[in-house]
């Protein structure tokens, strides 16, 4: 089954950006912190390349951190990731 997963930490304020734009557009999502959990930390950098959060997945195809969220948002390439996703369901 194909997901909307974000890896966060409790002190990024990038991570809660980018929580509040998925929610407002009522995106659900499951949420990995890697806070103080260092073998979760190394699946996100494997998985992705980036040591930062967030990380971003969404309908399991990578998109980055919360600018690249914003960023789909504004050109309207996220809704047609959801709408993939949808589709499949």
């Amino acid at each position: 089954m194909k997901e909307n997963i974000i890896y966060t930490s409790y002190t990024c304020p990038y991570c809660y950006k980018a929580k509040s734009l998925l929610n407002t557009l009522g995106i659900a999502y499951k949420e990995i912190s890697v806070d103080m959990r260092p073998k979760l930390r190394k699946e996100m950098t494997a998985k992705s390349g980036q040591t930062s959060v967030p990380q971003i997945w969404i309908n399991d195809y990578h998109i980055g951190g919360c600018d690249d969220l914003y960023m789909l948002s504004e050109n309207g390439e996220l809704s047609e990731l959801i709408q993939k996703k949808e589709r499949k369901i």
